[in-house]
């Protein structure tokens, strides 16, 4: 009998295919501070948020990201992880992370 962690599997993957994606060149973490991991979010032009690493364990964010693979997958230009959706709704997601 094990436990199941998709979740957890899908993030570590992420996390990793962006850190792939840094040492390429492609975005430095020298600028992110401990705990935090760059993000890029937008559909047309691309904005740099900075989350807490502890957003990866979230149940919402997660299913986010799921999406965000299906649709789109990891390889993206900007290094780090693309989040190709509107500003706005990626707002009123980590807002809810924040309250819970």
């Amino acid at each position: 009998m094990g436990i199941r962690l998709p979740g957890f599997f899908l993030a570590k993957q992420i996390l990793r295919q962006s850190v792939l994606n840094a040492e390429k060149g492609a975005s430095t973490s020298l600028d992110v501070p401990k705990g935090f991991l760059a993000v890029y979010v937008g559909v047309t032009q691309m904005k740099r948020f900075l989350i807490p690493v502890s957003y990866l364990n979230q149940p919402l964010f997660q299913e986010l990201l799921s999406r965000v693979e299906e649709e789109f997958g990891f390889n993206h230009s900007m290094g780090g992880l693309t989040i190709p959706c509107r500003e706005d709704t990626f707002t009123d997601i980590t807002s809810q992370l924040i309250r819970s």
